[in-house]
């Protein structure tokens, strides 16, 4: 990202080169990369933190699983900045660099990829509820609760985290001037799965089964609208699928160029040895990265709900300070004031009376 050296010293004794022979790979984008992702920090985290507050009123507040599970993509989403952006991008590359322990280093690596795994794979079970939904109402009753959903967040949680342990081994791309191992290739490949192929394809096919049973259910209203039959439109249903919708095609886009650039590092050039990889991989993380601040201008554009929360949030209402005003309750009528309607019901005025007697 900065213009420094991108090998190490067992890359320089490898290569034979000696520290002023060395031809490094300069970064074009000097330190835009560093005010991008100070920026991207400065709103991302704080932004988050609301959609987290907010989702979590309305988590309480409805106990609806599908809030439960946007609020697991909300909190992978600030691991994801905290772990790679603040850790990764700005303090190991831009404030020490190489002054970090090499232990320090790797541990950082896999803590990186277990948050980043966890921001995307948090997505599947939303998907898979919503598609529960149109397709199998009925079931989707039986299945989804707020329970069952925070069991399934913490699986998926346990098993992205597991899934970063093997990347403690992964290479420095910056930094390492040999070309990629047998190791290297293993993990770049699975890594490139686990973050985009196999997520990606779950999306596509659901999403597409999805679209289809929504154009069935729109000529199915059209003809009951043509035999002259009303028929309920499911707005908030689809706000919702059109939620789901655009939060996996939105990351669908920013994390192909990624994809595809760490593919041609493996297997056609290094960033080291070639500054347009270098630049192609400085955009490609920048453009990744901006999916972990765009949910909530999504959220806002799409949920009323949402906006509501979060206007209560913002101008502090519906706290435990400022509880919202609920309308009275109607209570079941008692004994007593069934007895006092009834009595109330039987006096009659002396006029009623009047008109009531038999002529």
């Amino acid at each position: 990202m900065i213009d420094w050296p991108n090998v190490t010293e067992s890359g320089h004794q490898e290569l034979g080169l000696k520290p002023e022979e060395l031809q490094k790979s300069k970064c074009v984008l000097g330190f835009i990369p560093v005010i991008y992702y100070s920026v991207l920090l400065c709103v991302g985290v704080p932004v988050n933190i609301l959609t987290a507050v907010a989702l979590s009123r309305l988590a309480s507040r409805t106990k609806k699983a599908l809030y439960y599970y946007l609020l697991a993509v909300t909190g992978s989403d600030i691991l994801s900045q905290l772990f790679i952006i603040f850790v990764g991008f700005l303090l190991e590359t831009a404030v020490f660099h190489r002054n970090v322990p090499v232990l320090l280093l790797h541990s950082v690596s896999a803590a990186e990829f277990a948050a980043n795994h966890a921001a995307i794979w948090s997505t599947v079970p939303l998907t898979v509820d919503r598609y529960v939904a149109l397709c199998h109402p009925l079931l989707h009753r039986q299945i989804s609760y707020p329970a069952r959903a925070r069991k399934i967040i913490a699986v998926v949680l346990a098993l992205s985290f597991a899934s970063g342990v093997p990347f403690f081994w992964w290479s420095d791309m910056w930094r390492d001037s040999h070309p990629p191992t047998a190791l290297d290739a293993v993990l770049i490949w699975t890594h490139v799965s686990i973050i985009y192929f196999l997520p990606c394809s779950i999306f596509l096919v659901l999403n597409s089964l999805i679209i289809h049973k929504l154009r069935v259910r729109q000529r199915q209203r059209c003809c009951q609208e043509e035999c002259g039959r009303k028929s309920a439109s499911p707005r908030r249903l689809g706000k919702t699928t059109a939620m789901l919708l655009a939060i996996t095609s939105v990351f669908s886009v920013l994390w192909a160029p990624r994809t595809v650039v760490v593919i041609y590092h493996l297997y056609v050039s290094s960033v080291h040895r070639d500054w347009r990889v270098h630049l192609a991989y400085d955009l490609s993380n920048m453009l990744a990265m901006l999916n972990t601040a765009v949910n909530f201008f999504l959220y806002c554009f799409v949920s009323k709900p949402f906006r509501g929360a979060v206007r209560d949030v913002v101008l502090l209402r519906g706290g435990p300070l400022y509880p919202h005003r609920t309308l009275p309750q109607q209570h079941a009528p008692t004994n007593a004031s069934i007895t006092s309607l009834y009595s109330m019901n039987n006096k009659r005025s002396p006029q009623d009376s009047t008109l009531r007697k038999p002529s």
